[in-house]
């Protein structure tokens, strides 16, 4: 049976092996979960392009829901192994939605907000963003798309807040946003949440809205720097 594509949450390069993190509203999770230790399983992948860290960046924040934590897992992890400190903002409606901090490596900070108040900020993750985005050399999203707009719009304002300019830029050259390194020197990334059909980029069904024109989600994304994305206004 052909399965939905699941994110990678972490690797074992000396094992051999990788873990993955499954909410139990993916339309995966049914046929996974009766797996056994043993079973044969057949991967295709990796799929598409992931995030990317920037050599200079020693800050990273990472925002997610409960959903969204698979799909960041795998870059806090990298941080942590390459010495960067990180700071993970976890949105859910309640505790109850809240993964444990034993998901997480030690060394990464974790702080929640849960909308009824039931654990850590009471409100929108997104509320917690102000606090961080002037330690933060980058950022790193992903999250359900109302989210994500939210951090996209917070974003886009944060250079004239703080007064600096962006990380990678240079005075009088302009950058192409959709480039390797205008990907990987942006201040945010994001991972777009998507349903793979094909996942050899044929089949459009998984296509964001680019300032340039459709993206493939299966193979220009998930991940994205922001400004390569149209994204819809905030009322």
């Amino acid at each position: 049976m052909l399965l939905p594509a699941v994110a990678i949450a972490g690797f074992d390069r000396v094992g051999g092996s990788f873990s993955m993190l499954l909410h139990q509203d993916h339309p995966a999770w049914p046929e996974l979960a009766r797996l056994r230790v043993g079973d044969p399983a057949s991967i295709e992948g990796p799929l598409g392009r992931g995030f990317e860290i920037d050599a200079r960046s020693r800050y990273l924040l990472v925002v997610a829901d409960a959903a969204g934590l698979a799909r960041v897992r795998a870059v806090v992890d990298e941080a942590v192994a390459s010495g960067r400190q990180v700071t993970l903002l976890l949105g859910a409606r309640s505790a109850a939605e809240v993964p444990p901090s034993s998901l997480l490596p030690d060394e990464a900070e974790y702080v929640v907000a849960t909308e009824d108040g039931s654990l850590g900020h009471g409100g929108f993750v997104t509320d917690l963003i102000a606090d961080y985005e002037a330690w933060a050399d980058q950022c790193f999203a992903a999250a359900v798309p109302a989210i994500l707009d939210r951090v996209a719009a917070l974003a886009k304002g944060r250079d004239e807040r703080l007064g600096v300019a962006r990380l990678g830029r240079r005075r009088g050259r302009r950058g192409d946003a959709e480039s390797a390194t205008a990907r990987r020197r942006t201040w945010l990334q994001v991972a777009l949440p998507h349903e793979a059909g094909c996942a050899l980029g044929v089949c459009l069904g998984c296509v964001a809205t680019g300032r340039r024109g459709p993206l493939r989600v299966c193979r220009e994304g998930p991940a994205f720097g922001s400004g390569e994305l149209l994204w819809e206004p905030l009322s």
